[in-house]
């Protein structure tokens, strides 16, 4: 069945909903699917938005219902706030989960699901704001002392932030305070450029966020990205599933995730995770969150980045190792039980890999290939998990972004979790459009990635690598 849709602080209900019958999902792609499969489990209704372009989709099959909200078009479907209310009061849902993306990190959407009785399955909008402006998350971790790195609040002009620089020392990182995914991100490493750097950043900023708040940092070369994977309730109880890393990055967007974190010592890694435990815990977070930490892999020390009030794409690699559906569990907190776990009730075992397998084209400087999918044959056997949307015949529109799946083996340890990681790769058959998966596997048999030594330059390094490779490569006879 599928129906068209036509087109202030809030307050948190008195009495916290009893149960969830009936969710909408305001998301697309993999993550909808993913969150139908918990809702299944849960025996939870499901009703999925969907625009004009996704009609036809795995989640559409798959959802009890489909509410279209709009054209193609992000802004007016899955970023249209007005409509994906409507959409879950005119389906009679109790709740509402945003996936990850889109509207997840909103907060307006929070306090307009908590005005109309809807159970958000996510934090607090005041958690969902605070920590998304990334000065007032950087106060909370000074003030529960967390540890981060050197830097400012926010800088006005380019004359405050060259004096900012000095104070600091140079390199330095340029931030936007209202925002990530690397837009408004900027490095400087001579005073010279400081200026129409810092032009440039609140510019970037401005346009992709409304906002061109800057703050600086002392950038730190050789950085790990390692990340705790919190989960909370509204009880103050708070725990972490381990941490990940993620420190293979291209252009500041997350290509390859593993867990625990490799090439760590036992000490660091228990100081990581409960400095993530003692944030969430000391704001009174609820449901699941990632707390993100720069690691200097020089000093051995780390810092606080940021902390994402969401599902994360690369949660399963943390389900993998505990056994624990992180899915399931927010709904579970959402809809008002206490965590089913202690720390002590949480195992961990074996390690953990996951790839994103992106539809782009990476000898043509990764652009997007959407397109019909004329052959999906994933890897299958045990340990190895294919979280996707796409399937033969399904065509991937070209209003969304690129990623089409992910990939995530089991291991006992960190060499089996890689061999497998390659053997899934090689086995790993899509035909029809571009994908990154050749590139996956390149990556994965580098000597550096194989000794654990990564950092969030590796991916940018490899891929220079490997062009200048193809340069030197002879042409082929006729």
């Amino acid at each position: 069945m599928s129906d068209t849709i036509r087109s202030d602080q809030a307050h948190e209900p008195a009495v916290p909903p009893e149960g969830i019958s009936r969710v909408l999902i305001a998301n697309r792609g993999e993550i909808a699917v993913r969150i139908i499969h918990a809702c299944r489990a849960l025996g939870i209704e499901t009703v999925l938005v969907i625009s004009e372009a996704d009609r036809d989709s795995m989640g559409a099959q798959l959802a009890d219902r489909t509410v279209c909200t709009g054209p193609a078009s992000a802004s007016a479907s899955y970023l249209n706030h007005e409509r994906i209310i409507a959409a879950a009061l005119g389906a009679a849902c109790d709740a509402l989960h945003p996936g990850y993306g889109f509207l997840s990190e909103d907060p307006r959407l929070a306090e307009l699901c908590a005005e109309h009785g809807i159970n958000f399955v996510g934090p607090r909008a005041e958690h969902i704001r605070s920590m998304g402006n990334k000065l007032e998350a950087r106060a909370a971790a000074r003030e529960f002392g967390v540890p981060i790195l050197p830097g400012s609040e926010k800088v006005h002009t380019h004359e405050e932030a060259v004096k900012t620089a000095e104070r600091i020392g140079l390199p330095i990182m340029m931030k936007a305070a209202a925002g990530g995914g690397g837009r408004g991100m900027k490095i400087v490493t001579d005073l010279a450029d400081v200026k129409s750097t810092f032009m440039a950043a609140a510019a970037e900023a401005r346009a992709a966020f409304g906002d061109d708040s800057l703050y600086l940092e002392r950038y730190i070369a050789n950085a790990r990205h390692v990340e705790v994977q919190v989960l909370g309730d509204r009880y103050g109880n708070v725990i972490h599933l381990g941490e990940r890393d993620c420190s293979l990055q291209r252009r500041h967007q997350k290509l390859v995730e593993e867990a625990p974190a490799p090439a760590i010592s036992d000490a660091l890694r228990e100081e990581i995770r409960e400095a993530g435990v003692t944030l969430a815990r000391s704001i009174g977070y609820e449901n699941a969150g990632t707390v993100e930490f720069i690691l200097d892999g020089d000093a051995g020390s780390f810092y606080f980045l940021e902390m994402n009030t969401r599902i994360q794409v690369e949660h399963p690699v943390s389900e993998m190792i505990t056994g624990i559906d992180l899915v399931q569990e927010q709904f579970r907190v959402a809809r008002g039980e206490r965590l089913r776990f202690s720390q002590a009730d949480v195992v961990f075992r074996g390690h953990a890999i996951e790839c994103r397998i992106n539809a782009e084209l990476p000898a043509e400087g990764f652009r997007p290939s959407p397109g019909r999918i004329r052959t999906w044959r994933p890897p299958q056997g045990p340990n190895i998990r294919v979280d996707s949307h796409c399937f033969e015949g399904y065509t991937v529109p070209p209003h969304y972004d690129s990623m089409i799946g992910k990939l995530i083996v089991y291991g006992v340890d960190r060499e089996e979790a890689l061999q497998r990681m390659q053997r899934a790769l090689a086995q790993f058959h899509v035909a029809g459009i571009g994908t990154t998966i050749a590139f996956l596997d390149y990556v994965m048999n580098q000597p550096d990635f194989l000794a654990g030594k990564v950092n969030t330059r590796l991916v940018e390094e490899l891929i220079e690598r490997m062009e200048r490779q193809d340069g030197q490569a002879e042409p082929a006879s006729t």
